[in-house]
């Protein structure tokens, strides 16, 4: 367990009482977890309306909490009796008895813009898969795992931004998933670290990439091909889910068309690299995420002007 979440769980876990904080406290904590843990958090709000910024910590916060409550408190059933605490603190605060912290935040947000309980009920789901599925046969299978750990997230901003509807939650489905598959093909390296393989076992069949290849992390004409297909079929949703950002609010398009573009950029890093994600992880640096800010930014400006 990393050491700053483990002082965050002795602090506000099960195990120890405390009382709820005030929500000026509260919105504080989740405005720190955001910008502590998640780099691109901070080049993403400095386009979202400020208005918004408290909900999306919130929103953060409560999802980083579970996350970290299935990854880093050593998994199996220790993760389990957790995260079954953290669907009873969700409980809590749709009865209005909010307590943990996060769950005092995002209070206020689930009141303004009614915001039903099940995408917040589905993420924990998937935290809880983790936990004992390690292998995915096929690709409906990784679909269906992402329709839990990734399209959730997708339809809680399309709550904030006051947008919902089931035209434009197809729509952010596709980019969503295309955000948690390209974090896959990116982690190939470290998900198998940790025991987890997200290449479906019927695509490694299919091109000849043997499990004895996979535990010895080899690059092979066969595993590129493996890594090409998939980020094919990544950049596919991509591009499908694109037309949302003319469908949400002017004031959130740049937000939305960030993530797309920062996904598509991943996936082309993964290409540069010939695909060989053993070798080395692709990421984007600090340059390269101001400049796809830039683009962004100056696209926005020709439009409004043109």
């Amino acid at each position: 367990m990393h050491d700053a979440f483990t002082q965050h769980l002795a602090r506000w876990g099960p195990e120890r009482p405390y009382a709820a904080p005030s929500l000026e406290t509260a919105q504080a904590y989740c405005r720190r977890l955001a910008h502590s843990h998640y780099e691109n958090f901070s080049v993403a709000s400095l386009l979202l309306p400020r208005r918004l910024l408290p909900h999306f910590h919130a929103i953060y916060a409560f999802c980083r909490w579970a996350d970290d409550l299935g990854d880093e408190t050593g998994g199996g059933d220790r993760a389990l009796v957790l995260l079954k605490w953290w669907r009873q603190e969700l409980a809590l605060c749709y009865e209005g008895q909010p307590h943990h912290p996060a769950m005092v935040a995002l209070a206020p947000s689930i009141r303004r813009f009614h915001i039903p309980p099940q995408p917040f009920f589905d993420l924990i789901r998937a935290f809880e898969q983790d936990q004992h599925v390690k292998r995915y046969l096929t690709y409906p299978q990784v679909l269906d795992y992402c329709r839990y750990s990734a399209n959730p997230v997708g339809h809680l901003v399309l709550y904030l931004c006051e947008s919902f509807d089931s035209p434009r939650a197809v729509l952010s489905d596709a980019v969503c998933t295309g955000l948690q598959l390209a974090n896959f093909w990116q982690d190939v390296r470290r998900d198998l670290d940790i025991g987890r393989v997200y290449l479906p076992a019927e695509d490694m069949q299919h091109f000849g990439y043997a499990e004895a290849d996979l535990q010895a992390r080899r690059f092979a004409p066969a595993f590129r091909d493996l890594m090409c297909f998939e980020v094919d079929r990544a950049r596919a949703l991509f591009h499908q889910g694109m037309p949302l950002i003319k469908m949400v609010p002017a004031e959130v398009q740049a937000d939305i068309e960030l993530f797309i573009r920062g996904g598509l950029a991943i996936l082309d890093k993964i290409a540069a690299i010939d695909y060989n994600v053993w070798q080395q992880r692709p990421v984007l640096g600090k340059c390269e995420k101001a400049a796809l800010l830039g683009r962004v930014l100056w696209k926005r400006l020709q439009d409004r002007l043109w």
